[in-house]
């Protein structure tokens, strides 16, 4: 399923599975001229190449390398012919064989599907891509994952921010995610002259600082919560219960992947 949301020049693609015609688990990628930020999941690639059918696509800028954001590269890539496909050097080892470098758990295999291998290069903290009469500066933005990437157009204060802000009260982690390392990610972008923020997989907010600046409040009394009890010696379990709240669907459908527990596990390990 995909649906298309206009914001001026940028158009935003919400994109899912089709289950027992629902969408499940969406994702979100965007189209500035020719340019495309992510591709969404491979079980929805026909469908988006349809939506893109007309609309011209010489280059993807990929925000990190996980399957609901590269996975419908390589069928854009084998349709158009000629595509940059750019991305952080963590991601480009992904791209190159997706498989062997990035294993997926069952739920992500039934959700989003398998990458195929495409050809990419790679760009890292500070460099730029110009796109016609657009420029993206790429931002390492590690937390959601290590190789992540935000993408500034500083001109018009657009930022693209990936799964690095997705907007709300994070009640759960994957177990490869690192509360730390995102909130300083945040704070940099806070610090940011913006008009507009895009996120990977939320609404778009109406004041783009705040929202950042609101994220990483969020973030800090987590931390300062979550502290004061592991020091007063509860356990992670007793923690994650009480801060986070009761046990949560997507915790049983990732096998534990997902889940409130990780996110205090991860918060411990920074407090050392």
């Amino acid at each position: 399923m995909v649906r298309v949301t206009e914001f001026g020049e940028v158009v935003r693609y919400d994109i899912a599975r089709d289950i027992a015609g629902r969408g499940r688990y969406w994702t979100t990628c965007y189209r500035v001229g020719s340019t495309l930020i992510d591709s969404g999941c491979s079980h929805a690639a026909v469908e988006f190449l349809r939506v893109l059918d007309g609309h011209p696509v010489d280059r993807i800028l990929h925000t990190h390398c996980h399957e609901d954001h590269i996975g419908g590269s390589g069928a854009l890539v084998r349709q158009r012919g000629s595509v940059d496909v750019v991305a952080h050097p963590e991601c480009v080892a992904v791209l190159g064989d997706p498989r062997k470098r990035q294993p997926l758990h069952p739920y992500r295999r039934v959700m989003w599907g398998w990458p195929e291998r495409v050809p990419s290069r790679a760009l890292g903290d500070g460099d730029v891509v110009d796109a016609g009469p657009y420029r993206f500066q790429l931002l390492h933005t590690p937390g959601h994952s290590s190789d992540h990437l935000c993408f500034l157009e500083p001109e018009r204060g657009w930022l693209f921010s990936g799964d690095l802000y997705v907007g709300g009260r994070d009640r759960a982690l994957r177990s490869d995610g690192d509360v730390w390392a995102s909130a300083a990610s945040l704070r940099r972008l806070a610090g940011l002259q913006l008009r507009q923020l895009f996120p990977g997989a939320a609404r778009v907010p109406d004041d783009a600082r705040q929202a950042l600046a609101g994220k990483v409040e969020y973030y800090d009394e987590l931390a300062d919560q979550i502290g004061r009890m592991h020091r007063s010696g509860y356990s992670i379990g007793a923690i994650a219960s009480k801060v986070c709240g009761g046990p949560m669907l997507i915790e049983a459908v990732t096998l534990g992947h997902f889940s409130r527990r990780n996110l205090v596990r991860s918060v411990v390990r920074g407090l050392g």
